[in-house]
Formats: structure tokens, sequence, C-alpha cells
């Protein structure tokens, strides 16, 4: 199936009274299982692929390059099925912005999601984001938007308001991406099931909802999602944390030692696997006082 016939496929998905289920994808075999699972989505995880194919945190250490050609492989494995990839800031100015999307486009992926926050970006639920002006990140919109060549291409605005600046803040972020173009509108870590509503309520536009395993949003269910009318539901973290669990559990079993300090239970501690303490310390003392 070509990309064009896929892009149309998710929009039309999109568009549909129920609500897209899009597992976390980050190597061959989680894309081979989503695929003969029969999955509407898939969601290419920044994190997933971090962490997996290259043994790091979401810090904004992986490069352009990289995640580009983590999503052309999965492409090539989800042959009939649309792949939402992660491209957090875009990797730069709206300069590098056009060329993440054009990148991304020759991939073959059906949607691209861009998020509002500074470079190096964070995971959404881990704590001390910053955020670029909404302004700035309405300029790398206009730009990503502009830069598709085929206009089935679907570009996914996120906001990670909530966190730094709260969730009055986080909603006109959302109204302001929707109303500059965006596709899709993703207003990240809800914090509670009435916020999860209230957004529901007054973002209008195609509402993506990231949940997370331990996160700061809590699990609805897909039937709850459709009632408040939610159009996408991402699950990054289901298949690679359960990977993760049965591969230490099993580990710790052949090394005759016990897992339990290992055991992650929120994201950070997941990070903390693959060596977010000794990244966060190299980032602490090579700060720029006052940037």
């Amino acid at each position: 199936m070509t990309p064009q016939h896929l892009r149309q496929r998710l929009r039309e998905a999109i568009a549909a009274a129920d609500v897209v289920v899009a597992p976390g994808v980050f190597d061959g075999i989680s894309a081979h299982l989503v695929q003969r699972l029969g999955f509407s989505a898939a969601y290419m995880t920044g994190a997933g692929v971090a962490a997996s194919g290259f043994g790091l945190p979401d810090i904004g250490l992986v490069t352009q390059t990289e995640m580009v050609e983590r999503a052309r492989m999965l492409v090539d494995v989800l042959t009939e099925t649309p792949l939402i990839a992660d491209a957090d800031t875009g990797y730069g100015a709206p300069l590098n912005v056009v060329r993440t999307v054009q990148q991304y486009e020759a991939a073959g992926v059906s949607a691209i999601q861009l998020e509002d926050q500074a470079f190096p970006k964070k995971c959404g639920h881990l704590p001390d984001k910053e955020l670029v002006p909404t302004g700035e990140f309405l300029t790398k919109l206009t730009a990503a938007l502009d830069a598709r060549t085929d206009p089935g291409l679907v570009v996914i605005a996120r906001t990670d308001a909530r966190g730094p600046l709260g969730i009055d803040a986080a909603i006109e972020r959302a109204n302001a991406y929707a109303d500059a173009g965006a596709d899709v509108i993703f207003v990240e870590a809800p914090q509670g099931a009435e916020e999860i509503a209230r957004i529901a309520a007054e973002v209008k536009a195609p509402l993506l909802i990231n949940l997370v395993i331990g996160g700061l949003t809590p699990i609805e269910s897909s039937e709850r999602l459709k009632e408040l009318g939610y159009a996408i539901a991402i699950h990054p973290s289901l298949p690679l944390g359960v990977a993760a669990f049965s591969m230490l559990t099993s580990l710790a079993e052949l090394a005759g030692t016990d897992p339990s300090p290992l055991m992650p239970s929120k994201p950070a501690e997941f990070f903390n696997l693959v060596g977010l303490a000794e990244w966060s310390d190299i980032g602490d003392r090579y700060r720029i006082e006052g940037a």
C-alpha cells in the first residue's frame, strides 16, 4: 500500500466515530506484532527508539537522522498500517523543521508529531520541561504545514504547557495551534479525568491523548475516550514496558539476583535504566547560567 493510501486511511480513521488505538513501536518485532494484530495505526515512540535503539533516555539526545532511519524501517515493516511518527521539536529552527517534514514524508510516515518544548526536549511525563513562546511554535508549525508535498500527511501539534504553565495555558495554546491549521492536537500530560474531559470539551480540533504506564495521565478506556470525542489514543510505553519487565526479570533470574531494585514504576525510573541520572548530571555540569 502506498504512503498516500495509508495517509488517507489514517485520515478516515481520525474522522470516524471510534478511537484510533495506536500502540508504541520502536523496533522490527514490535512493528510486526502491531501489524499482525490488526491495529488501525502504530505510533513510533521517541522514548522507545531512544531507549531500545540507542540506550538513551528521552531527553533530546537522538538526532533527526537517527529518527528518520528508524521511521523508514518501521514503515517498511508496517506495510498496511499507518505510522504516526514522533519528531520531537522538529530538531531546530523553522528551517530545520522544513527538512524534518520532508525527510519524514519521504520515509513514508502517515503523520508527524511536533511539540512546543525548548530544545533539548524531555519526555512529556518528566518534570522541569521548558517551552518556546507560542508565536515561535506557531512559526514552526506553519513551516511544517507548508513543507508537505502530500497534503494527506497528518501534522500533529503537541503542547507541553500543562506541566510548566497549567491547564488553562495548555488549552489556550492547543486552540491557537488548531486555528493555525494543525490536523490533530495533542495536549500532553493532563492530570486527572477532569482535565481529560475539559480538553475534549474546550479544544476545537481532533484530539490525541498519550496514555503512558505510570505517567501523569490516568489510563482511560477506549470507550470513555470515544464518549469524550478523542480521535487517537497512543500507548507508547505498553509494548516497551512489558518487554523491559520480561527482560529484567528473566536476566535477574539468570544472574541469581533480585530484580526489584531496578524495577521501574514510572517513566523517570525506566529512563534511569538507560542513563537518565548520568546524563542529567552532565547537563547540570555544563548548564549555561541564565539560559
